[in-house]
């Protein structure tokens, strides 16, 4: 089974309720939870299934960056082949956009962690999200179900 792990954190300098809406946008299957550090600061997290990722799934073609996509799954990918880790920044995605920074922005990104139960999962799991392409064309597409 796929699981996947969000979390945002958020800055004294930021809005609560704008961070939340750029998890909203991207994420709307997920039910976050805030752990507050202090009346101005926390974290909002979340876990759910492959679900969570529908909108993602349709930001990476709408925007056309499968390649760019499966190359940020890779680089987070684990040793042990069983998790992938990718960043998503949050100015981005408060208008409902998809943006893989190069590293942790000043403010703090969107985190993602997706975890399978099995290598084969995994790797379908990457075929489902971004499958491979020829000149930017995916070479196939998979259903949610086959994951």
């Amino acid at each position: 089974m796929i699981k996947v792990t969000v979390s945002a954190v958020v800055n004294p300098t930021e809005s609560k309720d704008k961070v939340f809406s750029a998890l909203e946008q991207l994420f709307p299957e997920i039910d976050f939870d805030c752990e507050e550090s202090s009346e101005y600061s926390g974290k909002f997290t979340g876990e759910s299934d492959i679900y969570a990722l529908k909108k993602i799934h349709f930001q990476i073609r709408e925007e056309e960056i499968i390649d760019t996509s499966r190359t940020r799954l890779n680089v987070g990918r684990s040793e042990d082949g069983l998790s992938t880790s990718f960043i998503i920044s949050k100015q981005v995605a408060s208008v409902g956009r998809l943006n893989y920074p190069a590293q942790e922005e000043t403010l703090g990104s969107i985190n993602v962690t997706v975890t399978a139960d099995n290598e084969g999962e995994m790797q379908r799991f990457f075929d489902w999200l971004t499958p491979p392409t020829e000149d930017g064309v995916p070479d196939f597409e998979m259903d949610i179900r086959d994951v």
